[in-house]
């Protein structure tokens, strides 16, 4: 299953499972203190930043390649909704020109088949992103038990590919989100968003993966980017 099919089947239920992307958004938007007037947000999801954004801007650009859920995403007066892979030729066709106060993304941007690329691009729109990715660290107890790799970019990829472009502040931090069972550890994984199309298992591993996942939680790891200049 491809990310983008996943995030497409699991959009009704999104919004109940990605609580970690909730937390991310949150902090996110609360250390944004220039209150930008025009924004863009790239994978804006249903609109767990967007939610947040408690000032008047002059106008919103949203994209998300998942059409399912740019539909969920919240309509107001200067908002646009845009379904745009952000890999894609057509999105970086569509910014071409444009200018914006500040870029910001939550949870989205670890999936880029590019970063380094997607980062140079949105370098000539902005002078201002504020980004939060998870790392390849999330379930990391999972990826042991299962000889799997993440189909998350590591932290050095991601601090190399806006280190590229922008003076930077990075900050890490992990979380650990308990369940009462492994069934609703186990659904978490497969709705959140978090785990990606390529990282699903066999009927076998996944099985394995039941039986000897022992903890009462899952492990995530996130970065907080903030650009404080270009190069």
């Amino acid at each position: 299953m491809s990310v983008e099919t996943q995030f497409s089947q699991y959009a009704n239920d999104y919004n109940n499972f990605n609580i970690i992307q909730q937390i991310a958004a949150k902090a996110l938007v609360r250390d944004i203190n220039n209150k930008p007037k025009n924004i863009l947000e790239v994978g804006c999801g249903s609109g767990q930043i967007f939610k947040y954004i408690d000032w008047q801007f002059d106008s919103y650009t949203a994209i998300d390649f998942s059409k399912s859920m740019c539909e969920l995403h919240p309509k107001e007066k200067n908002l646009e909704v845009f379904c745009y892979d952000f890999d894609s030729k057509e999105f970086f066709d569509f910014l071409d020109g444009k200018k914006f106060d500040n870029v910001v993304s939550s949870s989205a941007m670890q999936w880029s088949k590019d970063l380094s690329k997607l980062v140079k691009k949105l370098s000539e729109t902005t002078n201002k992103i504020d980004a939060v990715l998870f790392t390849s660290n999330t379930f990391k107890t999972i990826q042991q038990l299962t000889n799997k790799n993440s189909p998350i970019l590591s932290l050095s990829e991601i601090k190399d590919s806006f280190s590229k472009y922008f003076k930077c502040e990075f900050e890490v931090f992990s979380y650990n989100l308990e369940f009462d069972n492994n069934k609703d550890l186990f659904d978490y994984i497969k709705k959140s968003g978090v785990s990606g199309g390529s990282s699903s298992l066999d009927f076998k591993s996944a099985k394995k993966l039941y039986k000897e996942y022992t903890l009462n939680y899952l492990e995530f790891e996130v970065i907080f980017v903030k650009t404080i200049s270009k190069l």
